[in-house]
């Protein structure tokens, strides 16, 4: 299998997770020391086969090249888990075209491409798969301080959507993976336009104290149900729920997203 953004967070707990179920894990990020770690620690801790592989995922060069060698070595990945994903917070008057190029050409085209070249070898192999995309309570769930990373966990949603009814009838399943607020480093990561809300945003998952193994434990389920759409912990499986029966109200609470209390950065 395949899991990229592996280096940390809900991308090696998904790895390692894997890896003590028996699968053979391809550790992929863009972080080429992070992901030798986590490969290292599957064997080490695990006993486990894991490979470390370097990629950025919005280059489509570096897909093309990553996906022909995990292929060439081997072989075609039963699972797939695009994990990847950047956070830039802010209003929307802050973020530059630059911060939207890439936020989209992480969180939504390295899931295109992931899906795209990754797909592609399942369908010809003609034996089957699954492909789970990691998106967000923010896919649905609007926040005045994330418009591009909303924007971009909402698309990939609907990607998902859209490939798995394609993929269907080549035994494929695709999951939507949906975090509310997990405790990994992403609030650390993220870059903050406009107001800085780095201490407090860290500090609010620190608090939270949802760990990524939980959200790993979800990804297996995922994949060993063929579930569609999984909503994580409390704050996603409400976050669904309301914005199904009640859009509305989801609207109203956006509005509120943007205090410092509540910076609003999940997954």
């Amino acid at each position: 299998m395949v899991v990229t953004g592996a280096g940390s967070g809900i991308g090696l707990a998904t790895a390692r997770a894997f890896a003590a179920h028996g699968a053979e894990v391809v550790c992929a990020d863009i972080d080429a020391d992070a992901a030798a770690r986590a490969a290292d620690a599957i064997a080490k801790d695990l006993g486990g086969a894991g490979h470390a592989a370097q990629v950025d995922v919005s280059n489509i060069d570096q897909m093309e090249d990553f996906s022909r060698n995990i292929i060439a070595q081997y072989g075609v990945p039963d699972i797939v888990v695009n994990n990847a994903g950047i956070v830039i917070a802010g209003s929307f008057l802050d973020h530059t075209v630059d911060d939207w190029r890439r936020t989209i050409d992480v969180n939504l085209w390295g899931v295109i491409h992931g899906c795209r070249l990754f797909g592609t070898a399942m369908v010809e192999r003609g034996e089957g798969g699954h492909i789970v995309n990691v998106a967000s309570l923010a896919a649905f769930a609007p926040s005045r301080l994330l418009p591009a990373y909303s924007t971009s966990k909402a698309a990939v949603k609907m990607l998902s959507d859209c490939l798995r009814a394609e993929l269907a009838g080549h035994g494929i399943g695709v999951s939507a993976v949906c975090p509310g607020f997990v405790s990994t480093p992403i609030a650390r990561n993220a870059t903050y336009v406009g107001a800085d809300l780095r201490e407090e945003a860290v500090r609010g998952l620190a608090r939270r104290g949802y760990p990524a193994e939980r959200v790993a434990a979800h990804i297996l389920r995922a994949v060993h149900r063929n579930q569609t759409v999984v909503p994580v912990n409390l704050e996603g499986k409400i976050g669904y729920a309301l914005s199904r029966i009640s859009p509305g109200t989801m609207r109203a609470l956006a509005r509120w997203s943007g205090t410092i209390r509540n910076p609003g950065i999940g997954r």
